[in-house]
């Protein structure tokens, strides 16, 4: 029921469906507290506070988007974003050695592995979700030409390293919070926020160049303009030094657009207090 309801919704055109994600996203903010208040703390601790109408707003675009994007013709979905620096991406694919593609939950995110994938075959790490209803619409909506998935487990990180030593690329949310032992506790906005460190394990075991990408939202539903920018810190020292290297990357992407990140997530949960017990 909810596919067949989100591939009606994907045939509206793409402005009407971020004027119906704007009221929506005032309406969620104004119904729910709990979002309320991580949205605006999350905000806050960024040093972003008088983005807080903008973000509301883009966060409702983000949701209404999503039929579009994951059901869309792909065509259809393709014409309604620019990619700029592509050069940067390709740099690293002549290098031969492999590309991490590593994008937080910034803009509309969604969209970057179809394009890379219309480019370069792209296998991206896939946590499935936990409620078993979205589990056909999500890998069906991204099961596009050019794009594998890996799951978020042992086997999946596996097939991303042996993707990467065959000279492939593979995608990564680098923001998301991992699994218990799967990461370290390190700065992000100033606050210990547990971080994974599987891309710079990626990139160690593999030699692969790191590449960072973002999909900025452009006003009143024109589409989406898709940026690649060199990553150019080095991941050494500890796994948590490697891990707050990528959070710093990821914050200079964010300061591009920062009302279209995804505030209201709880990037920050959890207890930092046992950090002492992860592995340095």
């Amino acid at each position: 029921m909810l596919l067949l309801l989100f591939r009606i919704l994907s045939v509206l055109p793409l402005p009407l469906l971020h004027a119906v994600g704007t009221i929506s996203g005032w309406a969620v903010y104004a119904a729910s507290p709990a979002y309320r208040r991580r949205m605006r703390e999350n905000l806050a601790l960024a040093g972003y506070s008088p983005q807080l109408g903008s973000a509301i707003a883009e966060a409702g675009k983000g949701l209404l988007e999503l039929p579009f994007i994951w059901c869309g013709r792909p065509e259809r979905v393709l014409r309604s974003a620019t990619i700029h620096d592509w050069h940067v991406a390709q740099a690293a694919l002549d290098a031969g050695r492999g590309v991490i593609f590593l994008t937080p939950h910034l803009g509309c995110f969604e969209i970057i592995a179809q394009a890379i994938a219309s480019r370069a075959p792209l296998t991206a790490l896939y946590r499935p979700p936990k409620k078993a209803a979205l589990r056909p619409l999500l890998e069906q909506a991204r099961a596009r030409a050019g794009l594998s998935l890996a799951p978020a487990n042992l086997a999946g990180v596996r097939t991303l390293l042996k993707t990467l030593k065959a000279g492939g690329s593979i995608g990564l949310l680098p923001d998301q919070v991992p699994g218990t032992g799967e990461g370290v506790w390190t700065p992000f906005f100033g606050k210990p926020a547990y971080t994974m460190t599987l891309p710079a394990k990626l990139q160690q075991m593999s030699g692969a160049p790191v590449v960072l990408s973002y999909a900025e939202r452009l006003p009143r539903g024109q589409g989406f303009a898709i940026r690649f920018v060199r990553f150019d810190r080095e991941l050494a020292g500890t796994p948590a030094e490697q891990a707050r290297a990528i959070n710093a990357a990821m914050e200079s992407l964010i300061a591009r657009c920062p009302a279209q990140y995804f505030w209201s997530y709880n990037r920050f949960k959890g207890d930092p207090a046992p950090a002492s017990k992860e592995p340095a």
